[in-house]
Parts: C-alpha cells; structure tokens; sequence
C-alpha cells in the first residue's frame, strides 16, 4: 500500500490522462482482415496451372461472436485500408483499458480505508443467519473453504435452510461447500 498522498495524486493523475486517450482513439472495430485466393476448380482457367496462386486478392474481414461463431463479410476494394485502421485502433483501445485496469488497481491498493475499517467484516454477522465462528476464523486465516461436515468438527451450530444451501455465507450441517461471497 502506497503511503504517501502524491503517489496516489499521479496515479489518479494518470487514470485522467488515459481517460482523454481513450475518447481520442476514434472509430474502431474487432476482429481480423485476411487476404484470400482461391481457384475456381475450371480445367482451362489460368489458375488451374500448378504454379498459380488462384483468383484474387479477396479480403474478408471476420470476428468472433460468440464461442463458435464467426461473422465477416467480403470488402470491397476501398474499404480494406479503413478497415485496416479500425481494426488497428482497436488494439490501441484494448491496450488503453488494460492500462486503466493496472492503473485504477493501483489506485484502489493506494487510497486508504475510510473511517478506520478493521478489514474483519460487517459487525453483528456472526450466529444463525451471519458467518459462523468456524467460518470466520477460517477466513481470518486464509485458509480454503470449510465443507459442512469440516466446520461441524470446528463447532459451527449455523443452519443454511436445506440440503441445497440457504443463506450464502453460512455453513450448512451436510457435505455442501459453501462460498462466502
């Protein structure tokens, strides 16, 4: 954690400084552009010779949309170099926001905890429907995430509502992980 206030001044100096790059970058669009030939498979075509290299230039350009799907379409010849540059400044933007992540978490590390939080958690949590002991102090330590039969061995008397959890945050008596979040 950063301890001096300047330190913190020129990270958020710095998010503002990103910020005006990002709205400077312009139109921009995903994906790639490729060039493609192609031979039309006619015996008497010039292109049927081995040495060849097919019909075209074709360039397409394509993207991901989705897990499997790829959406693109063919570009007519003045569009190739203004998709080009699209494409080109969508890898200037996608490189500014990954400096606005590091920047924004170094700033989050660096500002301080208002009002002297303790870090240890809403007050009052513990008992039935907060987090039991067990739990806490597992998560004091760091260590995993207890399952039901773990935390009874600890003493944790929580109830979750039923075999498929209840409350998050709470152990439950059976043998469910529960996640604290």
């Amino acid at each position: 954690m950063l301890e001096e206030p300047d330190e913190l001044a020129e990270l958020e100096f710095r998010r503002e400084e990103l910020y005006r790059e990002l709205g400077r970058v312009g139109d921009f669009r995903r994906g790639s552009l490729n060039e493609v030939r192609r031979k039309c498979g006619k015996p008497n075509c010039a292109c049927a010779a081995p040495d060849h290299p097919g019909h075209g230039p074709r360039f397409l350009w394509t993207r991901s949309e989705g897990r499997c799907t790829r959406v693109g379409r063919q570009l007519a010849a003045g569009e190739v170099e203004k998709v080009r540059g699209e494409i080109a400044r969508h890898a200037e933007f996608t490189a500014t926001v990954e400096q606005i992540v590091e920047v924004n978490e170094a700033i989050c590390e660096a500002r301080p905890v208002a009002g002297g939080a303790t870090g240890e958690g809403p007050p009052g949590r513990e008992g039935k429907r907060g987090l039991c002991k067990a739990f806490a102090a597992e998560k004091a330590a760091g260590i995993g995430r207890l399952t039901g039969q773990a935390a009874r061995a600890q003493g944790c008397e929580a109830r979750s509502g039923g075999r498929r959890g209840g409350a998050r945050g709470v152990h439950c008596l059976g043998r469910l992980r529960i996640s604290f979040a």
